[in-house]
């Protein structure tokens, strides 16, 4: 168990230490700005524990709580570093999805074209959410014709699309994610199961595609699966 536990943590120290360079290439003052909180969360602590007349209890609590106060930061921080360097680049809104948190059923790439305009599937307790990237005026077909696809089989369940860019209208990289989140919970679990397996039952781009003979089209990729 101890050598187990001496090669799991070094990896993980070297895991955090990968993600912090990165992270700083980014955001120069992460480094700082995690301090300064920690600093300040046992900082308070302290200072309360001297005036309450426990300054041993108020300081180890205070610890406690500024390591968790500079995790939370740093982990905010490190995100949204992450997210500036996918932004503009193509299927960043499948990985932000992909990492959208339980409760959520992803299908990358339901429907696609020939300039690599693509739509992503996202299937919660908030209804369906298509994620559009690319071209925002091809995407108005695009997304169209995917709810009219869809609407055979899921009836009346809710249907959101979402445009990523930096646009008027469109949604951020960065707040891709938080904006799923914040979407309204209007279906209960078993419903959600049900459309998923309804959507599942109606195939997605690579089932219903058909593969031209002969070779692709120059500049033209196939789009790859989960």
């Amino acid at each position: 168990m101890a050598r187990q536990e001496s090669t799991e943590n070094p990896g993980r120290l070297k895991q955090i230490a990968l993600t912090y360079k990165m992270t700083k290439k980014v955001d120069s003052k992460v480094g700082l700005v995690v301090a300064a909180v920690g600093i300040v969360v046992f900082g308070a602590f302290l200072a309360i524990g001297f005036w309450i007349d426990h300054p041993i209890f108020l300081g180890i609590l205070g610890f406690v709580l500024a390591f968790l106060a500079m995790a939370i930061v740093f982990g905010r921080r490190a995100e949204r570093a992450a997210f500036g360097q996918l932004e503009g680049q193509p299927g960043a809104a499948a990985a932000v999805l992909d990492n959208v948190g339980r409760g959520w059923t992803v299908t990358p790439a339901v429907a696609m074209n020939r300039n690599q305009d693509v739509v992503h599937r996202a299937v919660g307790k908030a209804g369906i959410v298509l994620v559009g990237e690319g071209n925002p005026n091809r995407l108005k077909g695009l997304l169209a014709a995917e709810k009219k696809r869809m609407t055979r089989v899921v009836g009346d369940v809710p249907v959101h699309d979402i445009v990523v860019g930096t646009e008027e209208g469109q949604v951020p990289i960065k707040k891709l994610r938080t904006t799923l989140l914040k979407l309204p919970r209007v279906l209960p679990g078993a419903q959600v199961t049900v459309v998923n397996d309804r959507l599942r039952a109606l195939g997605d781009l690579m089932k219903n595609m058909p593969i031209p003979k002969g070779p692709l089209p120059k500049g033209m990729r196939m789009p790859k699966g989960r």
